[in-house]
C-alpha cells in the first residue's frame, strides 16, 4: 500500500503486524497508540510484515521516521453517558480549561508561563504589529484576541481569515508576528497562511489543539491548548480553550513589553484561574436555556448583538444556530443594528443580545429598547443579579459576573446550550450537521 501527503493531512497508525492509514489519529486510537504523521510530499510504503517506509517525494530518498505516542484514549472519544458529544464536550469546559490552564499561571496570579512566549522573548518585545489569522470559531476567538492584545500589550492588531490572507498580498517584515489559530491543526487555508507568512521573513507562532498537528510543526513556535479531542464539529470546548490561551498570551507579552500594570495583571489572572469553577455556574442554566428553547425552535432568522468583547460573542453564538439548526442567524455590533439590520426586526425575528454589567452596559441598553420597540423578542444575556434588565427584555439569562476582558469564556454558554436545544427541538443531528466537517483541508 503507497500513500502520499500533499496539504491535506496523513496518519499512519503502526500497530502489531498491522497499519492502519487516516487522516486523522481519532478513528485508530482502539487500535495503536503509536502513529507517524507525514510531512507534505512524503510517501509511506506499506509492505506486509515489514517496516514502515518514509520516502521523499523530490528524490526517493528515505526520510526520517518519527513515531510518536499518542495522548488520546477511548474514554475521551466516548459520550460517557452524554446523548450527544456536543453536549459532553459543553460540560467539559470546566475540566478542560483546567487542563488548559495548568502550570501557566504562577507565582500566586502575579506571572504567566508560556513556553513559547518565553523562549522567544526579543521576538516578541521587538514586533511592531501582531496579525491573527484563522477560519470559522477560530476566527471569532481571533477577534477576541484582537481587543485582549491590544489593551494589554498596547500595540496594533489585525485580524484576517486566512482564506482572505493568503490571497491579499499582505506587507509583512520580520518586525511582524502572525498568530495562526486552528483547532485541528490542518485547516488547508491556514497553513497556507502560515507559508506566506514565513516567506515574508515573519514570525509565526500557532494555537492549536491537536498535538503533532500540522500547524505545531510548521509554525516557529506555539502554543497548545490542551482540551482534549473535539468530535462535535460544532466548536464549543475548543473556542474557550482558544480564548483563554489568547488571554493568556496577551497577559503574558503585556508584562513583558511592560504595558500592563501589576494590579491589573493580578486581578485578570486571578479571575482567569477561577474561570473553571465560574464556568461551572454558568452552566447551571442548562434547565432554564432548555426549556426557552422551546419557545424559540419555529423561529427562521435570529439576530444576535454585543458590544466590545462580546461583539464576537454574538458572532459566535449565531454560528453555532447556523450550524446545527439550520436557522439562519446573524451576529453583529449590537450599535450597527441601526445601519441595516434593524429593517429586519419584527415579531417573528428574535435578537439575542449579550449585556453583562460591563462599561458597555448602558449604550447596549439602548439597543434592547430599540428591538422591543419594533416589536422583536428579546433574551438577554446578562450579570448575575441584574434585575432591571427583567422590564425590558422578555427573557433574561444570568450568568456569573467576571472581568470584562473574560465575559466571552462566560456569556459563550448560554449560546452553545440554546443553539443545541434548539436543534435538538427541530430533530437534527448536533455532532454531524449537514455539509460540514470538523477539519477543513481543502480550500
Amino acid at each position: 500500500l503507497i500513500v502520499a501527503r500533499k496539504s491535506s493531512p496523513l496518519v499512519i497508525g503502526v500497530g502489531e503486524d498491522e497499519t492502519f492509514i487516516a487522516s486523522d489519529a481519532t478513528p485508530i486510537v482502539g487500535y495503536t497508540d503509536q502513529v507517524i504523521y507525514l510531512k507534505d510530499n512524503e510517501i509511506g510504503v506499506i509492505r506486509r510484515g515489514e517496516p514502515v517506509q518514509v520516502l521523499s517525494l523530490f528524490n526517493n530518498e528515505p526520510s526520517t521516521i518519527n513515531i510518536q505516542k499518542l495522548k488520546l484514549s477511548l474514554a475521551q472519544l466516548e459520550k460517557g453517558g452524554y446523548d450527544t458529544f456536543m453536549l459532553k464536550e459543553i460540560f467539559e469546559q470546566p475540566s478542560t480549561l483546567r487542563d488548559c490552564l495548568r502550570g501557566r499561571i504562577v507565582d500566586n496570579c502575579r506571572r504567566v508561563t508560556l513556553s513559547g512566549v518565553d523562549l522567544n522573548q526579543e521576538r516578541f518585545k521587538s514586533a511592531e504589529r501582531i496579525t491573527l489569522v484563522a477560519c470559522g470559531t477560530s476566527w471569532h476567538a481571533a477577534l477576541i484576541g484582537k481587543r485582549l492584545i491590544q489593551d494589554f500589550c498596547k500595540m496594533p492588531v489585525e485580524v484576517e481569515y486566512a482564506s482572505e490572507f493568503r490571497y491579499g498580498n499582505p506587507v509583512l517584515n520580520e518586525k511582524d508576528i502572525v498568530i495562526s489559530i486552528s483547532q485541528s491543526g490542518e485547516t488547508a487555508d491556514t497553513l497556507a497562511a502560515i507559508e506566506l507568512a514565513k516567506a515574508k521573513g515573519a514570525f509565526v507562532y500557532g494555537i492549536c489543539n491537536v498535538v503533532g498537528a500540522s500547524i505545531p510543526r510548521t509554525t516557529d513556535s506555539g502554543t497548545y491548548i490542551h482540551v482534549g479531542p473535539e468530535i462535535g464539529v460544532a466548536s464549543t470546548k475548543a473556542f474557550t480553550g482558544q480564548v483563554t490561551v489568547l488571554t493568556l498570551l496577551a497577559l503574558s507579552v503585556g508584562q513583558l513589553r511592560g504595558a500592563i500594570d501589576d494590579a491589573t495583571l493580578h486581578e485578570v489572572l486571578s479571575a482567569l484561574d477561577k474561570i473553571p469553577e465560574t464556568i461551572e455556574e454558568a452552566l447551571k442554566v442548562d434547565t432554564e436555556v432548555k426549556k426557552l428553547s422551546r419557545i424559540f425552535s419555529y423561529a427562521h432568522n435570529f439576530l444576535y448583538l454585543g458590544r466590545g468583547y462580546n461583539y464576537p460573542t454574538a458572532l459566535e453564538g449565531a454560528l453555532k444556530l447556523k450550524e446545527i439548526s439550520y436557522i439562519h442567524a446573524e451576529g453583529y455590533p449590537a450599535a450597527e443594528m441601526k445601519h441595516g439590520p434593524i429593517a429586519l426586526i419584527d415579531h417573528d425575528m428574535p435578537s439575542v443580545i449579550i449585556a453583562p454589567s460591563d462599561s458597555l452596559y448602558d449604550k447596549i441598553i439602548s439597543n434592547v429598547q430599540q428591538v422591543k420597540s419594533r416589536g422583536g423578542a428579546v433574551v438577554a444575556i446578562v450579570s448575575k443579579g441584574n434585575k432591571a434588565m427583567n422590564d425590558i427584555a422578555d427573557f433574561c439569562i444570568e450568568i456569573p459576573e467576571v472581568p470584562e476582558c473574560l465575559t466571552p469564556l462566560v456569556a459563550s454558554i448560554p449560546l452553545q446550550l440554546l443553539a443545541y436545544y434548539i436543534a435538538v427541538n427541530k430533530g437534527k443531528d448536533v455532532d454531524q450537521p449537514r455539509n460540514l466537517a470538523k477539519s477543513v483541508t481543502v480550500e
